[in-house]
């Protein structure tokens, strides 16, 4: 089954994909990060193999101040005064009304505005008196790129002046290595999730180069379980099927004897 599209041709319908690739930095702002791959294009880097994540995603509104009768009839005035300004700039050009009509246009259109601006926010009725922008922030950004070309993006990040070539956040260490994103944690438990068993913290550090090996305890001697002889004497299946067979047919004999012996007496 194939879908069409407005014109009734076949319609590409495009799947969307994690991203995927090695950690060439981390960020705290999306500012840095856009600076790091700006910098990858400054420097001819193939920038259509890196991509920017976003992790810790959250909707943030915030409150810009307190919404009044005054306020709200101020902003809907600027509002309709660019839909007005729109109208009397088509009817001056269009029409031939020249200047008196855009100046018109402006005006109506902002008391129209305006008028509607209070009208909408008395009809809140109080619940919401205050003024706010919503976007979405991430608590920190990476930047990725494809495992055959990771080393020379980090090489060219390197490059990059303040220190944001590997930046993590204030204080903090940046993205040595890389890791593969997607790629299964080496450190999970097989069969389960969840990193593996860790070192206790009290445990030996290890030994330097060029020390004597320390002592090792031997492995546990694996005992091994006694094998299972099953006991193979005894009749068949199939001698248990035939068995079954011939009681049935003697059984289904006698109640015939029975019944012809009732007959006869």
């Amino acid at each position: 089954m194939s879908n069409l599209g407005p014109m009734g041709g076949p319609q590409r319908v495009t799947t969307p994909t994690p991203p995927q690739g090695e950690a060439i930095g981390r960020y705290a702002t999306y500012s840095e990060a856009q600076r790091a791959v700006d910098f990858l294009s400054d420097e001819h880097f193939p920038v259509q193999n890196v991509t920017i994540v976003g992790n810790g995603l959250q909707m943030v509104e915030r409150v810009t101040g307190r919404l009044t009768y005054g306020r709200a009839a101020g902003a809907g005035a600027a509002s309709g005064a660019w839909f007005g300004l729109l109208i009397g700039l088509m009817l001056s050009v269009f029409g031939g009304g020249g200047s008196g009509a855009l100046l018109t246009g402006v005006l109506v259109g902002a008391g129209f505005g305006m008028l509607f601006g209070v009208i909408s926010y008395a009809l809140t009725g109080g619940r919401r008196d205050f003024t706010s922008s919503s976007q979405i922030v991430a608590s920190e950004y990476l930047v990725l790129c494809l495992p055959q070309m990771a080393g020379q993006a980090r090489e060219v990040l390197g490059r990059l002046p303040n220190g944001l070539g590997r930046a993590q956040g204030p204080g903090s260490t940046g993205v040595q290595g890389g890791s593969q994103w997607g790629a299964p944690d080496p450190t999970a438990r097989p069969g389960g999730w969840g990193p593996g068993p860790q070192a206790p913290t009290g445990s030996m550090p290890p030994p330097s180069p060029g020390s004597a090996p320390a002592h090792q305890p031997p492995p546990p001697v694996r005992q091994e379980e006694p094998e299972v002889q099953m006991d193979l004497s005894g009749p068949t299946y199939a001698q248990k099927v035939e068995e079954a067979r011939r009681a049935r047919r003697a059984a289904e004999e006698q109640a015939a004897r029975g019944e012809r012996g009732g007959q006869d007496g």
